[in-house]
């Protein structure tokens, strides 16, 4: 009989002994931002002589690096063993500690996928002058093996970068201002609170609607914050209570997606085939019609068959819009329905354009 997972909750304890508790193969996806073993040797003063508000808890402390190697391949044990077989991790981190942790997931049989560079629009600056102004954070992200069959929402991340492919570096701020989380005191409730804009898009990326997230590094519940607002489910794990209970109130105060519909991933590989041929047996293109590239340097000419016939230096080329895209081009391959325009209102406006409203009317 297969144990049942409760989610949406927060477990207190060690995350270790807690995910070894949890059933095997029953979450979608780890984000974890461990400890980074910072190695700080007293406090950090500004110019002025102020001190810096930086890491110096005692979760973040280690003996030396054997023992913060035992604690990582500890955690990422227990954090496979939770892990469905097409699953992905992710894996925040510094200089300090990112390059060890990656070492020793791969010797665990994790496949990385990518290193995503977190690029500080605001970092801190370095006050001694000794050194380069530490600007990023690296993230891991890596399936649970190399034959995963793993998510990613490929066609989200480029709507997300303005119809760009979305790049594995990522210029995001801090987590400032009211986003902050501030104790009593008006302190900084965690030192090392992640922006949500980052939990977001890594949440887009590679997890869908009803998942399962789990973070066994929880602080004060970004990851949870943000997989409620995107109606994903997700299971904390925290051993500091204080830190629990400020991340309990801040995500009972966030309001989820009302409309699921919003948070669906349209991609074009599910979209209906439409042949070119199609558009013009509805008429949208005749038999002559010429169509050009965005910038009018080739031209081709529509056939009754669905096919184009096109000119240039190396000779007459006949076929498809990606076959003669590409010719044209002298490339390999090509996208005709991006490549290709018509004339539209005085203006040249993609093809891919008609495609869709054929689309829109199977349906």
């Amino acid at each position: 009989m297969r144990e049942t997972l409760t989610t949406n909750r927060i477990l207190v304890g060690d995350c270790v002994q807690l995910m070894r508790d949890m059933p095997a193969g029953s979450v979608d996806m780890v984000f974890a931002d461990p400890p980074y073993n910072l190695q700080l040797n007293g406090d950090l003063l500004r110019p002025n002589h102020t001190r810096v508000d930086g890491v110096d808890e005692e979760w973040d402390r280690f003996q030396d690096f054997e023992t913060y190697d035992r604690f990582t391949r500890d955690w990422l044990s227990a954090a496979r063993h939770t892990l469905k077989d097409d699953g992905t991790l992710w894996v925040i981190g510094s200089y300090h500690n990112i390059f060890r942790v990656g070492s020793i997931l791969q010797d665990l049989g994790f496949w990385v996928l990518n290193d995503i560079i977190w690029r500080k629009s605001n970092p801190m600056p370095n006050f001694k002058g000794r050194r380069f102004a530490n600007a990023h954070e690296t993230m891991i992200w890596a399936s649970k093996s190399k034959d995963s069959k793993y998510y990613f929402a490929y066609e989200a991340m480029k709507a997300l970068n303005e119809d760009l492919q979305m790049r594995s570096d990522w210029t995001l701020p801090l987590c400032t201002g009211s986003e902050r989380l501030r104790d009593e005191t008006g302190q900084k409730a965690h030192p090392t609170q992640k922006p949500e804009s980052l939990l977001f898009r890594v949440l887009m990326a590679s997890t869908k609607v009803d998942d399962v997230v789990l973070d066994p590094f929880f602080g004060t519940g970004t990851t949870g914050a943000v997989a409620k607002r995107l109606r994903r489910r997700w299971i904390g794990l925290e051993r500091e209570h204080n830190y629990a209970r400020l991340a309990n109130q801040r995500i009972a105060a966030v309001e989820e997606v009302a409309e699921p519909e919003l948070l669906e991933v349209t991609s074009k590989r599910t979209q209906p085939r439409v042949p070119f041929g199609n558009l013009i047996e509805r008429g949208y293109l005749k038999p002559g019609t010429m169509l050009f590239d965005n910038r009018r340097r080739h031209i081709a000419k529509v056939r009754a068959d669905g096919t184009l016939v096109a000119q240039n230096h190396l000779g007459e080329h006949k076929g498809s819009i990606h076959k003669v895209g590409a010719a044209m081009q002298g490339l390999p391959a090509c996208n005709g329905w991006t490549f290709w325009h018509f004339q539209k209102e005085g203006s040249l406006a993609p093809i891919d354009v008609l495609r869709q409203q054929v689309i829109s009317e199977k349906h």
